[in-house]
């Protein structure tokens, strides 16, 4: 498996389904380097491909999930475009926006379902992170905060085009534009987090079981309901219908819906083949 400056990838348990991708800078709070904008992508890309991988856990090594985009690497941007022209300056930095977004975005290009599982702070860069995952919970010593009003800067990394749809357009305006910190509770009662923890250790058991059970489940039906979730958000009810009406004519004619019949009338648990 391929060695990351920025990140981890473990399977914990030798014959489990479910891999946990770490942002593994815990010295810096885990901040988002330019190692990870480039390592990232591909890292959700080799577990994508990886037919021995049907769920995903991301989460942070250390005390926080993540501290946001590291200064260093705003700095940087700056330096590359100080010795070209007005035109050429904003067309470059609209190219590097652009791949700091597709980084993010490659969680939802992702076919697997993505768990974040935060713990301690979830800042800026890091709510672009866990917006564009699938399901989020976190533990009680979780706060997160959408900070770049307070850098000066407009969110462009997600967050503004995601969190509306998670929360509301109204409770987005006001965390967007406040910047403020705000509680695991906070975020459990926004709907941010499906579900709020005790503890990282509760936090980390309880992820565990919600991915060990949704890999037992058909891979085919699993990354249909995301695929299909992602796109139906972006369209009409009746354009949305249309979307998975095509998906399911192909879909249903694999042997997994056969399988999940044959195993619920023997009382069994149903064995599905790898993507």
């Amino acid at each position: 498996m391929e060695e990351y400056k920025s990140l981890k990838i473990i399977q914990k348990s030798p014959n489990s389904l479910v891999y946990y991708l770490y942002l593994n800078r815990p010295t810096h709070l885990n901040a988002l380097s330019r190692d990870f904008f480039t390592e990232f992508p591909k890292a959700i890309s080799s577990l994508d491909q990886n037919p021995d991988v049907a769920v995903i856990i991301l989460a942070g090594s250390g005390k926080h999930f993540c501290s946001g985009i590291d200064l260093q690497t705003l700095g940087d941007v700056f330096k590359e475009t100080d010795s070209v022209d007005c035109g050429r300056k904003v067309e470059r930095l609209r190219r590097h926006i652009k791949f700091l977004q597709e980084a993010i975005t490659a969680l939802e290009c992702c076919r697997k379902p993505v768990i974040a599982a935060v713990h301690g702070a979830c800042i800026g860069g890091a709510i672009d992170i866990i917006t564009a995952c699938d399901i989020r919970y976190c533990s009680s010593d979780a706060f997160f905060s959408v900070k770049e009003v307070d850098l000066a800067i407009t969110a462009d990394l997600g967050t503004l085009q995601r969190l509306p749809s998670i929360v509301g357009f109204g409770n987005a305006m006001e965390l967007a534009v406040t910047g403020r910190r705000f509680t695991g509770s906070e975020a459990k009662d926004l709907g941010l987090v499906s579900k709020l923890f005790t503890s990282k250790e509760a936090l980390e058991e309880g992820v565990k079981v919600v991915a060990e059970e949704i890999a037992t489940k058909s891979p085919l039906a699993v990354i249909g309901t995301k695929a299909v979730l992602l796109r139906s958000r972006d369209l009409t009810v009746e354009q949305g219908l249309d979307y998975v009406a095509t998906w399911n004519s192909g879909a249903l004619l694999s042997d997994d819906l056969k399988e999940a019949i044959s195993a619920h009338s023997q009382k069994r648990k149903p064995k599905f083949a790898k993507l």
